[in-house]
């Protein structure tokens, strides 16, 4: 099974302040965030080498506004690759803090 196949499992390290992307146990990667009164800044995204270009990060920022959106947050990326995620992916834009 391919990575792109392989499920990736999305979680909170509130302790570490960012979401976990997970691949069969290991940690693929992390996006790192600053919490404000309802608001998520989405701060930085890193994947591991061995899991670049497999999807991983994609569906890392998914997760974690999916997770957002469930909590009723916003969220204020200052994150290119978040940003962009949320560009490209319409169903996201609601979720985005007013200036």
């Amino acid at each position: 099974m391919s990575d792109e196949q392989k499920p990736v499992v999305v979680t909170d390290n509130r302790d570490e302040r960012r979401f976990e992307a997970h691949v069969d146990g290991q940690l693929a990667g992390c996006l790192f965030y600053r919490e404000r009164t309802g608001e998520m800044i989405l701060v930085h995204t890193e994947v591991a080498d061995a899991f670049e270009g497999h999807g991983v990060g994609g569906r890392l920022v998914a997760g974690a506004l999916d997770d957002i959106r469930a909590r009723g947050q916003t969220v204020t990326a200052w994150c290119p690759f978040a940003r962009g995620y949320i560009e490209r992916h319409p169903e996201y834009a609601d979720l985005v803090a007013s200036p």
